[in-house]
């Protein structure tokens, strides 16, 4: 990203991370434009979502239209596991992973160096 270093006290992002060609490379980035002790959360579907939620989500998706890019994000999501195998590898070191009805969500603060 074409920002600063130590630039933003928080950063968000919601339902992008299964869109993510280089997970490891993003995480890394959210960390450099972080203020030491910045905050950050993201958010994403899970791909093993219960399938009668999945199967509710199609179903109340308006327009029909939208209903297949529901179903290929969810095939595309992570699932916990492989998101912390993901971050193990990235600056970020202190995250909590946490799974909700539907998704997931990686919280944490960016630790002074």
């Amino acid at each position: 990203m074409p920002l600063d270093d130590n630039l933003f006290d928080s950063v968000f992002a919601n339902g992008s991370l299964h869109e993510w060609s280089n997970p490891k490379k993003i995480f890394n980035e959210i960390y450099r434009v972080l203020k030491p002790g910045g905050l950050y959360f993201i958010s994403d579907l899970r791909r093993d979502t219960n399938l009668f939620i999945k199967w509710f989500m199609k179903i109340v998706t308006k327009p029909k239209e939208l209903r297949p890019g529901l179903v290929t994000s969810f095939n595309a999501a992570y699932v916990v596991d492989e998101v912390k195998s993901i971050l193990k590898d990235t600056n970020l070191k202190n995250y909590k992973v946490s799974k909700d009805t539907m998704g997931l969500a990686i919280t944490g603060k960016r630790i002074y160096c």
